[in-house]
């Protein structure tokens, strides 16, 4: 992508991520989504020169199978390596979509600690999966993410306390519980 200047975002040491947000699995207004649709969103964000590009279920409807069919059709378009899921937690499948994104190399993921945060324009859209439950299962998997789970437990045990809120994970809330 070039900028006003006509230097690319590269030049310039930055990368350009994109997403394919609330219109890649589901959306609350239009329903669901074609593979197809999400395929052309790809392309439209790839062109420009897209580093990394998202899929989102921002509104946490989707199941592992629908997860990876659309991910194997945004991988027509994009190298899996430069393709990342991102995963609301509103139906309790976030963890199951992550894993079927594993399955088929996806192995970038967004997470918030805690579970914080949400789509406050889609309604029962709850939180983001946490970042706790996230690493537990990668930890499980036999997957390294030198990230430190306690550390990250231990944040969001902090973060919830200060907002008021009981913290959303539960790999957070029982690893807090043995230790205790």
């Amino acid at each position: 992508m070039l900028s006003r200047s006509g230097a690319s975002h590269a030049a310039h040491g930055l990368r350009l991520r994109g997403a394919v947000s609330c219109a890649a699995f589901g959306c609350p207004y239009q329903g669901d989504v074609s593979s197809d649709s999400v395929a052309d969103a790809v392309r439209r964000l790839r062109d420009p020169g897209c580093d990394e590009i998202d899929i989102a279920d921002t509104i946490g409807v989707t199941t592992p199978r629908h997860v990876q069919s659309v991910m194997q059709r945004a991988m027509a378009e994009l190298p899996v390596a430069r393709l990342s899921g991102h995963f609301h937690d509103a139906y309790g499948q976030a963890l199951a979509n992550i894993h079927a994104s594993l399955q088929v190399g996806v192995t970038i993921f967004h997470a918030a600690i805690a579970g914080l945060g949400g789509c406050p324009y889609a309604k029962g859209a709850t939180a983001n999966v946490a970042t706790e439950d996230v690493l537990y299962m990668m930890h499980g998997l036999g997957i390294h993410t030198g990230i430190d789970l306690d550390a990250v437990v231990d944040a969001g045990r902090f973060i919830s306390r200060e907002r008021g809120l009981s913290a959303a994970s539960r790999a957070g809330n029982a690893l807090a519980a043995r230790r205790a």
